[in-house]
């Protein structure tokens, strides 16, 4: 059956169209970048804090070459490596000070965040030296932060960074839980006192994984390559309290390489 020359040219204006649109398409699709850049965010337990071998140039955020961050980006060889996580951060401090490397080319980015806002360090100081009962109201004070105010303050952070990387993919990685219960402790904190430590871990890793979702990031819990090697545990990846003060309670290098590095990799 032959067309009619209406036909004809109807249908030799639609494919001339169609391509043009595939053409234009593909070029454009040509001129994006490719997003391929790593950055990692965050505080003390992605900065790599315990591990030893600090980047001198990194001062008080304490960079480690052997943090999780590090490793992965030496494995991995990104297109771009961006390591602004930092000891002590919070998370109004990532907001102001850590987000400048994101851009429409970081196709990934990683960050622990929320311990320091939640009081870790106070409350495992009051935990360490005032007794049991001052360390269980320590422990509820930090429980009711991460309940209440923690979601709002995650929220701010995670908008943020889907606003300035809005094509990476984005791992938010939890804590461990610190101990061993029943372990071989036969000093320091009181059985009680661990669990209720244990607890609030398990609350802001609970509220953490909730917000992430919420955002459409992934989120790694790192007590399933923990487990076993908590305080108390007999083989810890997480130091106890040591000298420096602020590595006390942070994963130690093997902590960062065999409880961190594999359930981010298997994220990423």
């Amino acid at each position: 059956m032959r067309l009619s020359r209406a036909a004809a040219l109807g249908s030799a204006f639609f494919v001339t169209t169609a391509l043009a649109l595939t053409g234009a398409s593909a070029a454009a699709s040509a001129q994006l970048p490719l997003a391929t850049g790593y950055v990692a965010l965050g505080d003390s337990y992605s900065s790599g804090v315990g591990a030893g071998s600090y980047d001198s140039g990194s001062g008080s955020c304490k960079r480690s070459t052997k943090a999780y961050p590090a490793l992965w980006a030496a494995a991995h060889s990104p297109s771009s490596f961006s390591f602004t996580a930092c000891s002590g951060a919070r998370t109004g401090d990532v907001v102001s000070g850590q987000l400048g490397p994101l851009n429409s080319a970081t196709g990934l980015v990683s960050i622990t965040i929320g311990g320091n806002d939640a009081g870790f360090a106070d409350t495992m100081t009051t935990c360490a030296l005032q007794g049991e009962s001052a360390c269980l109201a320590r422990v509820a004070e930090a429980r009711k932060y991460i309940a209440t105010t923690l979601p709002g303050r995650l929220d701010t952070v995670y908008n943020a960074i889907a606003a300035k990387a809005p094509a990476a993919q984005v791992v938010v990685l939890g804590y461990p839980r610190f101990y061993k219960l029943n372990g071989g402790c036969v000093a320091g904190l009181s059985e009680k006192s661990r669990a209720a430590i244990n607890a609030a871990a398990d609350d802001i890793n609970g509220v953490t994984a909730k917000r992430a979702a919420d955002h459409g990031f992934a989120f790694a819990d790192v007590n399933s390559t923990f487990s076993g090697h908590e305080l108390c545990s007999g083989s810890p990846w997480l130091r106890s309290v040591t000298y420096p003060v602020d590595e006390s309670y942070h994963p130690t290098a093997a902590g960062q390489s065999s409880g961190y590095l594999p359930v981010f990799g298997s994220a990423a």
